[in-house]
């Protein structure tokens, strides 16, 4: 009996061990217990997210948060500095009151796009005009005087506030089944209504030239709602007005003001919305590094984008992403200050503007890129790691499964991986190397309801940020980054044969190099 108790004790201490990262390396086990017992992540995300916020490209936001990432990481003792790639359009957001004065009074809860002209101090205040059904252009354009003086509402009225999942816990099938064909009939008339003026950009809003000729009109600012099928969230992007502001409101005061007037009240806003513009400024990657000891100019890179749309902080999109990359670095310095191969970070911007910042660096640093073993990105959500790709590169299965191999079980059972994968063409930075041919792997999230929720969204905030799950992620990252320095195999780039695409019958081909934008936001 002794000798079976024992021989259990040991089987339980030994999975025990595997379950926390306890494997016999050293440096492992001390990154797991560190990030475990004294993350970083916390203090990391409010300086991120609380006190420095939203991170638009070309705004003082995002300058103030490369510099405290190069400050956070020279008292680690890791080497850090911002390159500049090119300049954008500078600009700062102020704030936005909207407020309903006339049938009754209520303020409306909204913000302005990025990059939206600014109001005086005194606001501008209106009444507001809905896009009716045209027939052709010319209808539209005889309208457009009509708009003078107004706000005008630049998206389709959403039959629900409810998001479908919603619907599907208490509505009826036959109630479920109604207010679907009711949206999509809404939303194949107002698609083909955008058609025949000829100024709509894909089907569910004008383009630029339909929002010049609104302006012309004499209309004092424009007024959209872009759901994302969520409770109180919408996707915030830029504006396409370059004269009156753009704003964006909640569906619930969006569509309130949309039956007011088809049903004949005549609403009057006002509305203040101050923004400053700040010309032409530069735009920054932060690279921070720790210098290889046997192989200096071979390199394994972590990588996630700084910049965010800035409806809310950026705290999935990619606040998460940033954090786990500062966490890691402060884990691979502290237990491991002297890697094999130097061990780079790139905090890019203008990933959201068609991945400029990390463009830009494949395009100045092939260098770094030509002699890449691997680059690690983490980018869509504050999910833990269930997916990683071997992105085409053919003998990507045994590098990452060796790789994964010393990952403690309790973060490893979640991770499909799928091999040898595809190469993507865009998405996320590690796209940008890629299309260099260079190793670049996506740590795939859990969703969390990312894309109805905080992906883009005026809901983005710390608050949604799951610790535990982003605390796995940086463990992973930095073990991942461990053992591909230590490897003692380079990474081999031959690549897999591409496959026939399903939708033009042709061989799929992999992904080319893009010119980032180095003058942005300047037309």
């Amino acid at each position: 009996m002794k000798f079976t108790i024992k021989i259990f004790l040991a089987i339980a201490l030994l999975n025990f061990g595997i379950a926390t990262g306890q494997n016999g390396d050293p440096v492992i086990e001390s990154i797991v217990k560190e990030a475990t017992q004294n993350s970083h992540l916390e203090k990391y995300a409010h300086h991120l997210l609380d006190v420095i916020g939203p991170r638009l490209v070309g705004t003082p936001e995002l300058k103030k948060s490369h510099d405290w990432i190069v400050e956070t990481y020279k008292a680690l003792g890791i080497e850090a500095r911002n390159e500049q790639w090119g300049e954008w359009r500078g600009w700062q957001r102020g704030i936005t009151h909207i407020d309903m004065v006339s049938p009754r009074t209520q303020s409306l809860i909204g913000m302005q796009l990025a990059w939206s002209p600014s109001t005086t101090d005194k606001g501008v205040s209106g009444g507001v005009a809905i896009i009716p059904d045209f027939e052709n252009k010319a209808a539209f354009e005889s309208w457009l005087p009509s708009v003078k003086g107004k706000f005008v509402m630049s998206m389709m009225k959403q039959p629900t506030g409810r998001p479908d999942y919603n619907w599907e816990e208490w509505a009826t099938e036959e109630s479920f089944a109604n207010m679907k064909n009711e949206r999509d009939s809404l939303t194949s008339a107002w698609s083909k209504n955008l058609s025949r003026i000829g100024y709509n950009y894909g089907s569910y809003r004008l383009n630029a030239e339909g929002f010049r000729k609104i302006e012309e009109a004499g209309a004092v600012g424009v007024l959209s709602s872009r759901w994302s099928k969520g409770f109180g969230a919408n996707r915030i992007f830029n504006s396409y007005s370059k004269t009156i502001p753009t704003i964006d409101l909640r569906l619930e005061d969006y569509t309130m003001l949309y039956r007011m007037v088809e049903n004949g009240t005549e609403p009057v806003i006002n509305l203040v919305s101050k923004s400053k513009e700040l010309g032409n400024v530069p735009t920054f990657n932060t690279i921070g590094e720790i210098k290889g000891s046997e192989k200096p100019n071979e390199y394994v890179m972590l990588s996630a984008h700084l910049d965010t749309w800035d409806g809310a902080t950026g705290a999935t999109d990619n606040g998460t992403g940033t954090i786990v990359m500062m966490e890691a670095m402060r884990l691979l310095k502290k237990f491991y200050p002297n890697p094999k191969r130097t061990i780079l970070v790139g905090h890019w911007s203008s990933e959201e503007q068609g991945l400029n910042g990390s463009r830009a660096f494949v395009e100045d640093h092939p260098d770094i890129v030509n002699n890449l073993q691997a680059l690690f990105n983490q980018d869509n959500g504050t999910g833990r790691v269930t997916t990683i790709d071997g992105s085409g590169f053919l003998y990507s299965y045994e590098f990452i499964n060796r790789w994964l191999e010393p990952v403690p079980r309790s973060i490893k059972q979640h991770i499909e991986t799928n091999f040898p994968g595809m190469p993507t063409g865009g998405g996320s930075d590690h796209s940008s190397f890629l299309a260099a041919e260079a190793p670049g792997f996506r740590l795939s999230s859990l969703s969390w309801n990312y894309n109805n929720y905080t992906w883009h969204t005026n809901i983005d905030t710390y608050d949604k940020i799951v610790f535990d799950d982003v605390r796995n992620n940086a463990i992973l990252t930095a073990i991942l980054a461990y053992m591909a320095s230590e490897d003692n195999k380079t990474f081999p780039r031959e690549k897999r044969v591409m496959p026939i695409s399903r939708r033009t019958g042709k061989q799929a081909e992999w992904p080319t190099k893009r010119l980032p934008n180095r003058k942005g936001g300047q037309d």
